[in-house]
């Protein structure tokens, strides 16, 4: 029997499948892509993925990271972390949303690029139509939505979550948010910044990119709204379901580490579940 070369033919084949998961990489059950109004009359792209019976969770609005998640020219094509968090949330019950914020508007990653045109100023934006989209859908459970996002889509949340913000969410549109290893150190500055709802940042000890200690010392300004965890000697993206631990060149001239950390991973991933179910 010549079952060694056709499971090598095999392998090939799902790896070079444009679009494909990896092999053991989690997928949501189902996914389509959905066009989201903005207050300016501009449509925002968006990724919808659905579990695999009716929502029982509150809808998720998920913010990507500084990578983005697909040109302008191109369908929307999640991160290996983002497709693995949408297969745990929707697992969850949660239906979650993914706004394009850069291919949206035909702009490229953001990563270590000075006064990119998406910041998280014009993202918190995007965060709000998409839970306000959300929430008029007929699938969607009753209720306000949760945010969660990564580096940069973790700044944009707590930009969004913002009280002084002239436009800060409708009560009851958003009532829980999580920014993992978000960038504190512009918001940490601002006298005037609290968070509108409670907010739980998961960071890495030993993060180059966005390091800890500014996260820290806002969230023992607000202890009772805005919760840390700290994972000693974890890297940026740490959550990832399978990133070996690497560095790369920004364009800002910054070197930075990221990777997976196994044990930070499974923590934060609980720490996530039990925020989102808590009352």
């Amino acid at each position: 029997m010549r079952l060694l070369p056709l499971l090598l033919l095999l392998l090939a084949a799902c790896a070079a499948a444009p679009g494909a998961p990896r092999l053991g990489m989690r997928a949501p059950a189902r996914t389509e892509t959905v066009a989201i109004p903005l207050p300016d009359g501009t449509t925002l792209r968006g990724l919808l993925a659905l579990p695999a019976g009716a929502p029982s969770g509150q809808t998720v609005v998920a913010l990507h990271g500084c990578s983005g998640i697909g040109a302008a020219e191109r369908a929307i094509r999640l991160t290996p972390r983002e497709t693995d968090w949408a297969a745990e949330l929707t697992e969850a019950g949660h239906a979650v949303i993914f706004p394009d914020s850069f291919g949206s508007r035909g702009l490229g990653e953001a990563c270590g690029v000075a006064r990119h045109p998406a910041g998280p100023l014009v993202r918190r934006g995007d965060a709000h139509a998409a839970a306000a989209w959300a929430a008029a859908q007929p699938w969607a459970k009753p209720g306000p939505a949760a945010l969660i996002g990564w580096s940069h889509g973790g700044s944009t949340v707590l930009t969004a979550v913002a009280e002084p913000l002239p436009d800060h969410p409708p009560p009851g549109l958003i009532d829980r948010a999580v920014a993992y290893y978000p960038g504190c150190a512009e918001i940490g500055r601002s006298e005037r910044w609290r968070p509108g709802v409670r907010v739980l940042m998961l960071l890495g000890g030993a993060d180059d990119w966005t390091p800890a200690s500014p996260c820290q010392a806002l969230a023992a300004r607000f202890p009772g709204e805005l919760r840390q965890v700290t994972y000693s000697g974890a890297l940026h993206g740490f959550d990832a379901p399978a990133a070996r631990h690497q560095s790369r060149w920004l364009p800002n001239g910054r070197q930075v580490s990221f990777g997976t950390d196994p044990a930070a991973r499974t923590a934060s991933m609980a720490a996530v579940r039990a925020f989102l179910a808590a009352q």
